[in-house]
């Protein structure tokens, strides 16, 4: 297999991004600006003497491996109609208020989702079962909707790179091939600071809030109906019992509608809220087609990455230069970021740069710094890419825009600081010993 050119691999790059960053500026559909770096691999990958049949064969198989990502999206437009017209999200968001202390809503909402993440150990499982009735007491209170959706996406992302029951987490362990135990017990120390300075940065935000409480709202136990509960412990106890999100996503929409038949609700409008979404809440097909055309187009473009080896020999050449544990850390942060920004998944980052570099990082360092490193960089920029699919769906499930709630989601843009000065101090200190021995 031919290789790919430094200039080939500098036009690919220039192209995809360049059109990525039109679409999310100009508020343009994904898939068209998406569309023009697709058609530059494929260009580069017939010069490089890929066959016009080789490179579909690929490219379906790239979309196949995104299929569940695909059908997750898909059910999630019609989750939020389904539980409105029920009236679950109307009994969830009265709960919520009477359970939830409104002075400490950002904080105890970044604890919520830490907690339920680590136990369900996923990201759009979490936001799923949590974010939807936190989201609308929010609303309710008054409050700022950017925030809350920044503290559960940092919440929610403490498990999907933390817990054991993560898969991201299990094929971090995997690809660098160390036990999941010690991989946790690297992670641990930045997590814990990520976590400590996230709290004081919600209840900061917290301290200087004025929350918006109405006597109205206070919980009437006698105005609910356990009935109504049932779309959500249905998702919330299939995730716990680890059944696929997919039948979980299914089996909650099924139970809605069937309720929101018995609430009165006609079989036409339950087909108008599917397929139009609900006003002021968002969902519904007519807003989601686009985006699953991306993400078909996403998968194709990452099954010719990887399987054609665009990306890789570069990253070894990179390293080959070592000066000290900080510069490899920062290349290292650098090359999965630019593998991030291109990827537009959590997979292929978290393989690509566990396979090119570890080999390095073994002889140099251990393992054990590499999945440090890895775990708060690599696991944690597929969340921040505004065309990255796990990014997507986040944004998706809370109903606000990345850009809008990125800048509160401390959690993920704090531990690739936190990780290249842990790497500084220990550079340091290991040169003082050095000196004065």
């Amino acid at each position: 297999m031919k290789r790919f050119s430094m200039k080939q691999l500098i036009l690919l790059l220039t192209v995809t991004l360049t059109g990525v960053i039109w679409s999310v500026i100009f508020h343009q559909p994904l898939v068209i600006g998406f569309l023009p770096g697709f058609i530059i691999l494929v260009y580069l990958s017939k010069q490089n003497k890929q066959g016009v049949k080789q490179i579909l064969l690929i490219s379906i198989r790239g979309v196949y491996k995104t299929r569940v990502v695909i059908i997750i999206l898909f059910l999630v437009s019609f989750l939020l109609p389904s539980w409105y017209l029920s009236g679950t999200i109307e009994q969830m968001v009265k709960i919520a208020l009477h359970f939830i202390n409104p002075h400490y809503f950002y904080v105890l909402t970044f604890v919520a989702a830490l907690v339920f993440s680590m136990l369900l150990g996923t990201t759009v499982g979490t936001l799923s079962a949590i974010g939807i009735p936190i989201l609308g007491t929010a609303v309710v209170l008054n409050l700022q909707p950017e925030i809350v959706a920044g503290a559960l996406v940092s919440g929610a992302f403490v498990g999907d790179r933390t817990s054991p029951f993560s898969s991201a987490h299990q094929l971090l362990a995997h690809t660098i091939e160390l036990p999941v135990k010690k991989q946790w017990n690297a992670m641990l120390f930045t997590t814990f600071i990520a976590v400590g300075v996230s709290i004081l940065f919600y209840g900061s935000f917290d301290f200087f809030s004025e929350v918006t409480v109405r006597a109205s709202e206070h919980l009437r136990w006698s105005d609910l109906s356990l009935t109504k509960f049932i779309p959500p412990i249905i998702l919330l106890l299939l995730v716990l019992f680890r059944v696929s999100i997919i039948y979980a996503f299914l089996t909650s929409i099924i139970s809605a509608g069937i309720l929101s038949l018995f609430e009165g609700v006609s079989f036409v409008e339950i087909a108008y809220a599917f397929w139009n979404g609900i006003e002021g809440l968002g969902g519904g097909f007519l807003h989601m087609y686009e985006l699953l055309l991306f993400l078909a187009l996403a998968g194709a473009y990452n099954g010719l990455l990887e399987e054609l080896n665009v990306i890789q020999p570069y990253l070894d050449k990179w390293l080959q230069s070592s000066t000290s544990l900080t510069g490899d850390t920062i290349k290292t942060l650098l090359a999965t970021l630019v593998i991030s920004f291109i990827a537009a998944n959590q997979t292929l980052p978290i393989i690509l740069t566990g396979r090119s570099f570890l080999p390095h990082w073994s002889s140099k360092y251990g393992k054990v710094e590499l999945a440090r490193v890895m775990g708060d960089t690599t696991m944690l920029f597929p969340g921040m890419v505004p065309w990255s699919v796990l990014a997507i769906m986040c944004s998706t499930i809370v109903g606000i825009p990345i850009l809008e709630y990125l800048p509160y989601a401390l959690f993920l843009w704090l531990l690739p600081i936190l990780t290249v000065m842990v790497s500084l101090f220990k550079h340091v200190r290991k040169s003082k010993s050095i000196a004065t021995a």
